[in-house]
């Protein structure tokens, strides 16, 4: 998992720090630990800006505690605050409105190394899996998707599997994820 743009931008304001060198991100780390006298390791916050290439998701109680540091009470909730942030700006080229998306469509979506999700939108915001190359979702898989944006990952809230619900999953973490629609 990487940080969204919305969270680096957070982390920057609220440190004073660009967050370029990593002497600014151990002084990030001290300042997220004077804050929420909370430890936050060094290297996990360099895998989370993205200094890392690892795929390792982090925990929820090391989420929580930058959160906390930005002023949230959890992960959860400043996760829904940059969404609403994101709503403000419109469904633009590089942007699916799963709201508004028609009933039946087809999306390919691909991502680094080399997957490839061929998705059918159900309604609202449930999709199928029609197709799946390298990726830990399979065909027949249903899955939550609030919105879905070139160059970020794509967060599936919920994955349904053999009628069996195995919770979150995240898509292209490190490079995001680009996507065509079909018929």
């Amino acid at each position: 998992m990487r940080f969204s743009l919305f969270v680096e931008q957070k982390l920057r304001e609220k440190s004073g720090l660009r967050l370029s060198t990593a002497s600014e991100i151990e002084r990030l780390v001290h300042a997220i630990e004077s804050v929420t006298h909370e430890h936050v390791g060094v290297n996990t916050v360099k895998r989370l800006l993205g200094y890392h290439s690892d795929e390792r998701e982090p925990r929820t109680a090391t989420l929580d505690v930058i959160a906390r540091y930005l002023g949230f009470d959890t992960w959860k909730e400043l996760q829904e605050v940059e969404s609403k942030s994101n709503s403000a700006w419109g469904t633009t080229e590089g942007e699916i409105n799963v709201a508004t998306l028609p009933e039946g469509k087809k999306i390919i979506i691909t991502y680094r190394p080399d997957r490839q999700l061929i998705l059918q939108h159900g309604q609202g915001n449930s999709f199928s899996v029609l197709d799946s190359t390298n990726s830990k979702l399979m065909p027949g898989d249903s899955i939550e998707v609030a919105t879905i944006i070139k160059g970020y990952p794509l967060i599936v809230d919920n994955v349904r599997r053999d009628g069996r619900d195995k919770g979150r999953f995240i898509a292209g973490q490190l490079q995001g994820i680009r996507f065509e629609i079909i018929d």
